[in-house]
This record gives structure tokens, sequence and C-alpha cells, in this order.
């Protein structure tokens, strides 16, 4: 993950964490997916910890229940969850979600996810549970859900300017092997071309090839459509004469009449 990258994954984190909820459920709640083990978070978030775990002691809550818990107060602590356990990756262009967390508790947290429309895969990984989403448009639901729309913004906006790149390096890598192929096949049709005026050849072509010929030596950057538009030609005809060209200069020409291969004039009986 690039600079830039972990960044926004910071602003992100510190987005949430500066959500402050108007109520004392959704504070209950949200210290409850916190939990007691914040770890090495960022300062915002262990600020954050403290402020709900004195919350929810003055208010001497029970514990959370998810089974009967509102909707606004699920929100709230899946943001903690996410806060307490969750990370973002962007790295090689890919955004990927994903919760570490107790293995008995992956099963638990994928079954909650799904309850509110948001599927994840969960797996065990070196003794630890682990609940995944790999698709940008569930973590993007999930990241508007919890509240992160500054960041999720921002996220979009990089996810849609790289892909801008990735399609105009696309267009630019073929527009350029095309042009190379042009250049590669101008230089061929010159090379013929003058092949053919040196032996002798060229005169003896329709006035078509002739004419394409003569076009294409004035202007070799040109390409079919643009020789075809100046010569009021189809571009298949002008492809075609150019082929022709390439094909006699590649062969031999055939020897005078009336002189045998080797240059000889042969006796008339």
């Amino acid at each position: 993950m690039t600079r830039s990258e972990r960044d926004l994954v910071t602003a992100l984190r510190n987005e949430l964490a500066a959500i402050d909820p108007a109520r004392s459920c959704d504070r209950l709640a949200e210290a409850a997916g916190l939990g007691t083990e914040v770890g090495a978070r960022e300062p915002a978030v262990a600020r954050l910890a403290v402020r709900l775990r004195r919350a929810r002691e003055e208010a001497n809550a029970a514990p959370f229940d998810w089974s009967i818990a509102a909707e606004h107060c699920r929100t709230a602590w899946l943001r903690g969850r996410f806060l307490a356990r969750g990370s973002l990756s962007l790295a090689g262009g890919r955004t990927h979600l994903e919760f570490v967390v107790p293995p008995d508790d992956a099963p638990v947290l994928a079954a909650r996810l799904r309850e509110v429309g948001l599927p994840a895969a969960w797996r065990l990984r070196r003794g630890r549970g682990v609940v995944t989403w790999k698709s940008g448009e569930a973590v993007g639901t999930f990241l508007r859900r919890i509240g992160a729309a500054g960041a999720l913004l921002e996220l979009e906006a990089r996810q849609v300017s790289r892909a801008l790149r990735g399609e105009l390096n696309r267009v630019l890598n073929a527009e350029s092997a095309n042009l190379q192929r042009a250049v590669a096949a101008a230089g061929r049709q010159l090379d013929a071309i003058a092949v053919l005026d040196a032996d002798g050849r060229m005169p003896e072509q329709p006035y078509v090839v002739r004419l394409i010929a003569d076009a294409r030596r004035e202007t070799p950057e040109a390409t079919l459509t643009e020789l075809a538009e100046r010569l009021e030609l189809h571009r298949s005809a002008v492809q075609r004469a150019l082929e022709r060209i390439e094909r006699l200069a590649e062969a031999e020409p055939a020897p005078p009449s009336g002189r045998s291969g080797d240059g000889m004039v042969r006796a008339h009986a």
C-alpha cells in the first residue's frame, strides 16, 4: 500500500472515531463493539475507546444484545467493531476489508453482517478468525452505513481515477501498437515500390496501382484510410494495391520476351 493509500485509511478511521452518536444507546453499542482490547490503534481511536468506556461505566449498562438491538444500535456496534478489529487494504487497486477476531467470533460476526444485508466470507487463519469482503461495492456499502461518507467519497474518486488511467493506458497502448504496425507496413511498401521502380516493373502496373504507389511515396506517414480519402478510392482497393506491390517485389521479375532465364537469346529453328 502506498503512503497516499495509508493516509486515506488513517483519515477513514479518524472520521469514524470522530462520530459522536446522539443516542446514548448508540454510544453504549459502539463501546461494546470496540471491546476492551483496542490495541495499538490510532490516537483518535484510543481516545474514543476511553470516552465510550467511561460512558458505559457511568450508565452501568447491561451487555449489548444484538438480537433485540435497534438498527441504529447495530450500526454503532459494527462501527466499533471495525475500529477495533477492522482493516482496509487498497493495494493493487483492489479494495479489501477484513475483521480479524477470535476464532469463535468469526461465524457470529459473519452471521450478524448477513442479517443487515452485507454477507461476508469467514475463515480461520493462523489461529484467528477472519471475516472478509473483497467486493468494492460491499465495502462501500458498509463504510457508508457506519458513517465514513467523506473518506468513502475520496476512495471512490481514487477508484474512478485509477479506472480512467487504466482505460487511457489501454487505449494509448493499442494506438501505439497500431502506429508501430502502420509504420512498419509503410516502410515495407516504400521498399517494394523502390524495387519495382528500379527493375522497371512499376510502369507496367495498372494505373490505379501506380497512382497509389505515387501517393504512398508522397505521404509515407498516411494511413490506408487517409490514402483512400485523398485518392477518392475504397480503403480495400488501396490495401489490395499495396499488397500487390509487396508481392511483386518479393517475386523475381520475369525475363524479357525472347530471352532465357540466363539472359541468352534463343535461336529459332
